[in-house]
């Protein structure tokens, strides 16, 4: 819930020519100071009302501006022109007892002291206001003074001041603003995208082609957005397309999908006697397509069958396949060898992981030889020209298992591989320290390292730590509490120490001869 008054847009009021009605003006500052003095007493009622009423959609305070509207389009009594009107809307799985909720509304109403005028309504009652061209109404509705909002007040109020904004830059030019999607549908939720439709004249427009128009205006139009998104106050991420009006017609003739749905389920925000009658027309039947046009999208299925099989032999000569050649080219190289091509690739898993290491199980190799040579060669060579649904799901199932087991293989070389890496960097330096203390113990060569090269300074600190690393590294992968990791950073610093002992010893040769 906010309490800002971000639904307001000063000097709003758009010369309409197409209306008798007296447009909306709104007064931040005014509107303001009048709500903070009601306040109080409608958080009150708002909060009442919610209680009584769980279902709830919205509940706003009309502007006292759009009063005489209502009063003069009859949908409130003149003696209601000094009260405060507030719009309750509820689902439109409530209709049918409207009238009792209505009764108990205002039975809530009446006991909260406050001289409030009630308009209850449904979502479809406020399109159905639309659809009858009460489009003052309708903006009335949708500038309302949120007091609660599930969603549907914040994405009527955006598109509503989008088509405003609009208008007031091309009026002249705009035929339709509809509004369409999940919020018409019931559907939509809090952070539902607003889904909107201007249809633009360019009949008779000649100073500059129609491409260009649409262009120019469709970038203004698109500047529109984040201002409406911004004075609105909401998230709500609103989607508009921009039609030419003789583009639309067109699609409309050709029988487009996309046409005839907007037809059928959009509701004008706005019209020049142009959408609604393409709407009654759609309703009565007259709206039909070309025979061109119902040529082509019969057609269309001819080639659906075609275009699946095509899809299923995508999907295993790229992703398929991909997804076990990749992965398996680098286990061989984490295991040392260069990566191979395709048939090496099946021949170096199976010598390697199956003969030699005894790591992996033949029927592994099975399947990498199945996807890689019996369907991507076997495709490279136009043998496998179309695959079927159940060989997709054969396949897939296959790949699965396989990348599972490379995954345990992986941790197989990993700890072999790690293993060796450790054995070999110990081995190593205990060779050299041999030739500079002696053949001792483990802990006397440590000892005497410290003592006799390190206090005396020919070897530093940081040798000593890097020799009680590896030491320790040792013990820890025995028990298995080492990884890859830590093993790369014990051969990173082991390299240290060996270059150094190396250098020491090499010195030392120098200085016997």
């Amino acid at each position: 819930m906010t309490n800002k008054i971000e639904q307001t847009i000063p000097g709003m009021d758009i010369d309409n020519k197409y209306s008798n009605k007296k447009p909306i003006v709104e007064d931040a500052d005014k509107i303001k100071k009048e709500m903070d003095k009601k306040k109080e007493k409608l958080e009150k009622l708002k909060s009442s009302l919610i209680k009584k009423f769980s279902f709830i959609e919205a509940i706003g305070v009309l502007p006292p501006q759009s009063i005489p509207i209502f009063i003069q389009d009859e949908e409130a009594p003149k003696e209601t022109e000094k009260l405060i009107h507030l719009l309750v809307v509820i689902p439109e799985d409530k209709f049918k007892e409207i009238k009792k909720i209505k009764k108990e509304m205002v039975e809530i109403i009446e006991k909260s002291d406050e001289k409030v005028w009630l308009h209850l309504l449904t979502p479809v009652d406020i399109w159905e206001l639309c659809l009858d061209s009460k489009f003052d109404l309708v903006g009335a509705f949708a500038m309302s003074f949120p007091l609660f909002d599930k969603g549907f007040l914040g994405a009527l109020r955006v598109a509503e001041i989008h088509k405003s904004l609009v208008l007031r830059k091309f009026e002249k030019y705009v035929v339709s603003y509809v509004i369409a999607g999940s919020l018409v549908r019931g559907e939509a939720v809090k952070t539902s995208d607003v889904d909107t439709y201007v249809i633009i004249n360019d009949t008779d427009v000649k100073r500059m082609p129609r491409l260009e128009l649409k262009e120019k205006l469709r970038g203004i139009i698109y500047q529109y957005i984040s201002d409406a998104g911004a004075l609105a106050g909401v998230k709500n991420l609103l989607n508009v397309q921009v039609y030419l009006l003789t583009d639309f017609w067109e699609a409309v003739k050709d029988a487009h999908p996309v046409m005839f749905t907007l037809i059928r389920d959009g509701v004008p925000l706005y019209d020049r006697g142009t959408f609604m009658p393409w709407k009654a027309l759609l309703k009565m039947g007259k709206l039909k397509p070309s025979p061109e046009a119902i040529d082509m999208f019969m057609s269309m299925g001819d080639k659906v069958d075609k275009r699946v099989k095509r899809t299923m032999l995508d999907l295993v000569m790229g992703d398929i396949y991909w997804g076990v050649l990749t992965p398996s080219q680098a286990l061989l190289m984490l295991y040392g060898l260069p990566p191979p091509n395709v048939k090496e690739t099946v021949k170096q898993m199976k010598s390697v992981f199956v003969d030699k290491e005894k790591m992996l199980e033949k029927k592994y190799i099975d399947i990498l030889e199945k996807i890689c040579i019996k369907y991507y060669k076997g495709y490279e060579h136009e043998k496998v020209k179309e695959v079927s649904g159940k060989e997709v799901d054969e396949l897939l199932k296959d790949m699965n298992d396989y990348l599972k087991r490379l995954k345990e293989l992986r941790e197989q070389i990993e700890k072999r591989t790690s293993e060796k890496t450790i054995e070999d960097i110990y081995k190593d330096v205990f060779e050299l320290l041999e030739s500079v203390v002696g053949k001792k113990s483990l802990e006397k060569t440590v000892s005497e390292f410290d003592n006799i090269f390190v206090k005396k300074g020919i070897f530093s600190g940081q040798h000593l730590r890097i020799l009680k690393n590896i030491v320790t590294a040792k013990k820890e992968f025995k028990k298995g509490k080492l990884n890859a990791h830590k093993v790369n950073d014990a051969r990173k610093e082991a390299s240290i120490l060996i270059n150094d002992l190396i250098e020491y010893n090499q010195r030392k040769e120098l200085g016997k001869k």
